[in-house]
This record gives C-alpha cells, sequence and structure tokens, in this order.
C-alpha cells in the first residue's frame, strides 16, 4: 500500500490531564481505542486495493462501512488530543476570536456552555458532541453526532469537542457521563479551539 494511516503522538503525557481524566483512561483511549481505528482503516484500505488489483473479492458495503467508521474515529480523535490541554492551560473562558465569536453565536460563554452540556448529554448512546464553523453563513454551529459514521464528509471544520464513547470515561466515572462532561470543561484547550477558527474564519 501507498499510504496509509499513522497514530499522532499525544501533545501532553498521559497524566497530563489528572485529576479530571486519568493517566488509565488516556492510555487505553489512545494506544487501544485510536489505535484500533487506525488499524481498522488501513485494514479496509488494504480490502479495498486489493479488490481493485483482482487479488480478492469483498462485500463493498461492507469495507465502505468499516472506512467511513474507522477513518472518522482516526480523524476525530486527532483533533480531540489537541483540543484538551492540561489543568492551568486548559479550561476557563475562551479568549481571542473564538471568544468574540462564541458570544456573537450563542450570546455569551455561559449560554454556549449550557447548550452544549445538554448536547453532550443527550447524544444517543455512544457519539460525540461538536462545534463546526459553517463558512457558508459565517457560523458556529453545534451538532450531536452518533457514533461517528461519514463526519469527514460534512466538510465543516471542527472547533471544539466532546469524545462521549464510554472507553473515554467509564474508567473514570463509570455510569456518570453528565460528572465527565462536567470535568472535561476544565481541560478543554481554548487555545487550540481559537486557532482552528481563526484558519477557517472569515
Amino acid at each position: 500500500m501507498a499510504k496509509t494511516y499513522t497514530l499522532p503522538p499525544l501533545p501532553y503525557k498521559y497524566s497530563d490531564l489528572q485529576p479530571h481524566i486519568s493517566e488509565k483512561t488516556m492510555t487505553l483511549h489512545h494506544t487501544k481505542n485510536h489505535q484500533a481505528y487506525v488499524n481498522g482503516a488501513n485494514a479496509a484500505l488494504e480490502k479495498l486495493e486489493k479488490s481493485r488489483k483482482g487479488e480478492a473479492q469483498i462485500d463493498i458495503r461492507a469495507v465502505l462501512r468499516d472506512y467511513s467508521f474507522n477513518v472518522d474515529g482516526h480523524i476525530l480523535h486527532s483533533f480531540f488530543w489537541p483540543n484538551m490541554a492540561p489543568p492551568g492551560k486548559g479550561g476557563g473562558n475562551p479568549g481571542g476570536k473564538i471568544g468574540d465569536k462564541i458570544n456573537q453565536d450563542f450570546g455569551g460563554i455561559d449560554k454556549f456552555k449550557a447548550q452544549f452540556t445538554d448536547a453532550a448529554k443527550t447524544v444517543e448512546g455512544a457519539g460525540w458532541a461538536l462545534v463546526l464553523y459553517d463558512s457558508e453563513t459565517d457560523q458556529l454551529v453545534l451538532t450531536q453526532v452518533e457514533k461517528q459514521n461519514n463526519m469527514h464528509l460534512a466538510g465543516m471544520p471542527l472547533i471544539v469537542g466532546i469524545d462521549l464513547w464510554e472507553h473515554a470515561w467509564v474508567h473514570d466515572y463509570l455510569t456518570d457521563r453528565p460528572k465527565y462532561i462536567e470535568a472535561w470543561w476544565n481541560v478543554v484547550n481554548w487555545s487550540d479551539a481559537d486557532a482552528r477558527f481563526a484558519k477557517v474564519s472569515h
């Protein structure tokens, strides 16, 4: 195969998000869950390539589904890691252009946090709560994602997001997803969000 996906390194140590997200959770989440998405995406690409060469027969629908699921897991996690930062560097309220834009589009950071938290709490099953930038209307938009298939097809740049699959929080918070969401606000990386927004905004 000419090109494959690779697991990106974390921009901090596995223990750096404690006490909000444990070293155990970060280690398993990165080395097991994210690595599995990378492996799955690469396996799907290999099957597609062998099919094109006439070396294997495949169920194209199943392989494309696997590719979508795994590559989107990889994309979302590659975004998720730098979208968090250790306590002291993460958390608090946003400044810069992203802070201004949140105030403009959501009517203030408190209203934004309340609506984002509600979105995160009510994602059905496994999934994500995400803030995207819609260049057509020049606004930040909030969305829920069930599972993660086909997110790379949406075309709207990712700005802020929280992983709500159980592997992101169950070791630390058991069945208490709202407690995890509350703790996550202490590690959200507004500098990363601001840099992402600056690259794509008008």
